[in-house]
């Protein structure tokens, strides 16, 4: 049970935490204060969502095509060593995010746009519903513990980022903290595509 937890975890956290326009989005609300609660809950959701998703259907369709799990898994390796890399490039090109000055927004405007965020971003479809739906076909029977894991970061990641941003204001507006949120980042999804390549996902 806690190896594939675990694991799911932390690939789901190493997903989730580069900061693109959805992350973005969260922080510059949770930075004003506005709307955080109902922010965090859409975008956690939407990812346990894709999550489950890509879990249940790879299990079905491993079991009648066995090879497409291991053809996926070795673009899921492909595209982590590519996210990396593209996390440490970012950390030497990082700007300071700072929160708008414009007059609050609806809580309605506010969760579409979230939802568009999340829904319209062809990567997340990438991120969850494929490289997390392949993935977990390395830890039957754990699968569901995985899946588990990948919601619990979501979930995690999004309050912590939400309801945390006011407290990280000082710190966030220095371009050097995204620069060494970025090397983490980069150093965590090319251990994680060593570790599948290793083969050690599955024990």
């Amino acid at each position: 049970m806690t190896g594939p937890l675990l694991a799911g975890f932390l690939l789901g956290l190493s997903l989730i935490l580069p900061i693109g326009a959805q992350n973005a989005f969260v922080l510059r609300l949770g930075l004003r204060g506005e709307h955080v609660l109902a922010v965090c809950l859409a975008c956690a959701v939407s990812d346990a969502a894709l999550i489950l998703a890509g879990v249940s259907g790879f299990a079905q369709l491993s079991a009648q095509w066995p090879w497409v799990g291991t053809v996926l898994l070795y673009g899921g390796v492909a595209f982590l060593v590519a996210y990396g890399a593209r996390s440490v490039r970012a950390a030497f090109g990082s700007a300071a995010l700072r929160p708008s000055q414009t007059a609050p927004e609806s809580l309605r405007r506010v969760v579409l746009t979230c939802l568009a965020f999340t829904w319209l971003n062809p990567h997340v479809y990438l991120d969850t519903v494929v490289l997390i739906g392949s993935i977990s076909t390395q830890f039957d029977p754990g699968k569901g513990w995985f899946a588990a894991g990948a919601m619990t970061a979501s979930f995690a990641f999004f309050f912590a980022l939400g309801f945390g941003a006011r407290l990280l204001k000082p710190l966030f507006a220095r371009p050097v903290t995204w620069r060494i949120l970025d090397i983490a980042i980069g150093i965590v999804m090319w251990a994680t595509a060593a570790r599948l390549l290793l083969g050690t996902g599955a024990s």
